[in-house]
């Protein structure tokens, strides 16, 4: 069935009530397939906006606007035409991004690529990640103060999206990685990209739910594990990646709004993990952890 995009109509809203929306509806897994919060910036309002893969149930997101927020809420609901690749579209024409070294850009992008950085090529697919969003920016960026400090030997990227940060572990190391996402697109778009990008033979995707797979168990235990994903699923992935952690071994975590990340910390330090590093891009944290 054709897409719903739910948003906010324009009516003033604080940036704490945007994002509370979205942790509420993100909490859930029958209302949305995401949900997002952004800035107007011509009149500096926020607008929350989840898009569904199906005509969506109001009533269900006014109760839960009402009790996340205290208060009751319209929503609006626009029709997204099925046929457009949205991802790709909104995507067109952005430049370049450089990162921790990294150069990442898209096939429209004719331009020469800056001496010195390590180019990845990743096209806006139906799979999220083309590095522009904080998060894998932040990601990217955790990732060369690693490799600057040491070389690990087994890697795991989960979540991985179109592959970027997996991509990023094997071009700068020249070793495998092991990628895995809970999509079937993603995996299909991070084995593409890796062959794209000349490390098709050093990336194994991975369908799995978290680190629930044969393949990444049998491998442990990690010296390096990057997961970008959201808050609430990290948190829960804890005590799983602290099994799969190795002695010494450092765990990049990022999909993490400011406020939200002292909870995963905490979660982390249950699993004997302590802070090393924290970067924080706008509202966006990422943090780099070490287990001891």
């Amino acid at each position: 069935m054709p897409c719903k995009s739910i948003s906010f109509p324009p009516l003033p809203l604080t940036k704490d009530q945007a994002y509370a929306l979205v942790d509420a509806v993100m909490e859930r897994d029958d209302l949305a397939l995401t949900a997002s919060a952004h800035e107007n910036e011509e009149t500096g309002e926020w607008i929350f906006e989840a898009t569904c893969d199906s005509p969506p149930d109001i009533d269900s997101f006014v109760e839960l606007a009402r009790q996340a927020l205290g208060g009751t809420v319209e929503f609006s609901v626009v029709p997204i035409d099925p046929d457009i690749n949205w991802v790709a579209k909104s995507l067109e024409g952005l430049a370049p991004v450089i990162a921790g070294g990294f150069y990442v850009y898209g096939s429209h992008e004719t331009g020469q690529v800056p001496g010195g950085l390590t180019p990845m090529k990743i096209d806006a697919a139906q799979a999220f990640g083309t590095g522009h969003h904080e998060t894998t920016t932040g990601c990217l960026e955790a990732i060369d103060k690693v490799l600057k400090r040491r070389r690990p030997r087994h890697m795991l990227d989960v979540g991985t999206g179109t592959g970027v940060l997996a991509i990023a572990l094997a071009k700068r190391t020249r070793t495998a990685v092991i990628a895995s996402d809970i999509d079937p697109v993603s995996v299909t778009t991070t084995i593409e990209n890796a062959a794209q990008n000349g490390v098709g033979k050093l990336i194994v995707a991975l369908e799995a739910t978290g680190v629930n797979h044969s393949t990444i168990i049998r491998n442990a235990p990690y010296d390096l594990i990057v997961a970008n994903i959201l808050a609430g699923p990290l948190a829960a992935l804890a005590p799983a990646i602290g099994r799969i952690a190795g002695k010494g071994a450092t765990i990049i975590l990022s999909g993490i709004l400011e406020h939200q990340a002292r909870g995963v910390i905490n979660a982390y330090a249950r699993q004997g993990m302590v802070l090393n590093q924290k970067l924080q891009r706008k509202d966006w944290t990422t943090l780099i952890l070490e287990m001891p």
